[in-house]
């Protein structure tokens, strides 16, 4: 059974490795990134641990010396959950707990978790437990050792602490079970998409804590949950929106993550799917961040992964009352003036520039070019209605041909 984040922080540790494919900085960028998700889960990053190895130990992920010193300092600090940036393989798992004699959390099933946390509605849960057992199926042997201590905290929410007796062939049934029930909601799902006619469908997306529910509230008028931290937004969110006097719908989807859980990806098809049958795409981007374009890269390949990249689209720079570039002394010649010292008028004629017109930036909490994007999003929704039907062609007159008016 999902359960609601403890009131209490529970002590974590992170651990990651430096190698080829990422090096020192870059993993200092997940680890950063897997902080927030230990804060969002409910849990304290006391302290991290790297390695640098070309490839990780297929036996416990790290190596035995730097194994050793995490097994330290996991007894003399009583840390109740060590978090792995990468996902483990069962074995893996079963290895280090017996070392560490904690719980052993990954990078996917620590996701998973808060996503346990953030499901409200009956649908989200059963994604959410879905995803779990999907998960769960090849560790059962090493799982079920620990999850008789009946803890709680991070990691522990979820079919299994109830579940204890399990075995494959009932989480097997189960799976099935939950599928068919999500079958059967998204037939309904797919009735509800029918039945809201003929308006231009427009949807938010983009990776997590970007700011998409902020400024779904700015444009409908709406209250739709919106917080600093990962995942905020779980269940789809869809408003029928008017700027001026031209009506369309938009939708808040879930937010994506770098190394997203294949689980989530299918369990949430659903969810998805509203990506999929929208007409136009608001690709939201943290500008402030210093890791955005790999955010971006991240979206776009999940875009992809769902068919959904030769959609028309806007980029949404959002928070630029946040963004600050790196200061950059000229005197010194051991350091060269990279990309994270551009200001934005910088940012807007390098790769930004060939995005033409479709390209903004905002604020959505200061309310910053928020007409500018009103005037972009009509401007698309009116082009993609009038050539559906080219008979209301009057209705809708050019933007600038309305009177103006304050609208924010």
């Amino acid at each position: 059974m999902i359960e609601k984040q403890e009131s209490t922080y529970e002590k974590v540790i992170l651990i990651g490795i430096i190698n080829q494919k990422q090096d020192e900085e870059k993993s200092k960028e997940y680890l950063d990134e897997l902080e927030f998700l230990s804060y969002t889960a409910g849990g304290e990053v006391t302290q991290r641990f790297q390695q640098k190895l070309d490839k990780p130990n297929p036996k416990a992920f790290i190596g035995t010396g730097k194994l050793d010193d995490v097994r330290v300092y996991v007894e003399e600090n009583e840390i109740g959950t060590a978090v792995f940036d990468d996902e483990l393989s069962p074995a893996q798992q079963k290895n280090i707990e017996k070392i560490l004699k904690c719980k052993v959390v990954d990078r996917t099933y620590l996701i998973l978790d808060i996503f346990a946390q953030r499901a409200q509605t009956s649908y989200a849960r059963t994604q959410v437990e879905l995803a779990q057992y999907e998960y769960l199926l090849p560790r059962l042997a090493g799982l079920w050792t620990h999850l008789e201590r009946q803890r709680g905290g991070i990691g522990m929410r979820g079919p299994g602490e109830t579940e204890i007796e399990t075995d494959r062939r009932i989480v097997r049934d189960k799976i099935a079970l939950l599928k068919k029930k999500l079958e059967t909601i998204d037939k309904q799902m797919e009735v509800q998409r029918g039945n809201r006619g003929s308006l231009v469908r427009v949807a938010l997306v983009g990776y997590t804590n970007v700011g998409k529910s902020t400024l779904m509230n700015l444009i409908s008028k709406s209250e739709v949950f919106a917080e600093n931290k990962l995942f905020a937004t779980l269940d789809t969110t869809v408003r029928k929106v008017v700027i001026r006097n031209l009506p369309f719908l938009l939708t808040d989807t879930v937010g994506f993550i770098r190394k997203l859980p294949t689980q989530l990806v299918e369990s949430f098809k659903s969810t998805l799917d509203e990506v999929r049958e929208a007409d136009l795409l608001l690709h939201v981007v943290d500008i402030s961040h210093k890791s955005f374009e790999d955010h971006i890269a991240s979206v776009e390949g999940i875009l992809e992964e769902i068919k959904c990249q030769d959609k028309p689209s806007i980029m949404v720079f959002n928070k630029i009352d946040a963004y600050e570039a790196e200061d950059f002394d000229e005197d010194d010649l051991t350091t060269e003036r990279s990309s994270q010292h551009y200001t934005l008028q910088e940012w807007k004629k390098t790769w930004m520039n060939k995005l033409e017109d479709n390209v903004l930036f905002i604020s959505a909490i200061e309310k910053e070019n928020i007409e500018s994007f009103r005037k972009k999003v009509y401007d698309k929704v009116r082009e993609i209605h009038i050539t559906r039907f080219p008979y209301n062609n009057f209705l809708y007159p050019e933007y600038d041909a309305y009177l103006p008016e304050d609208e924010s």
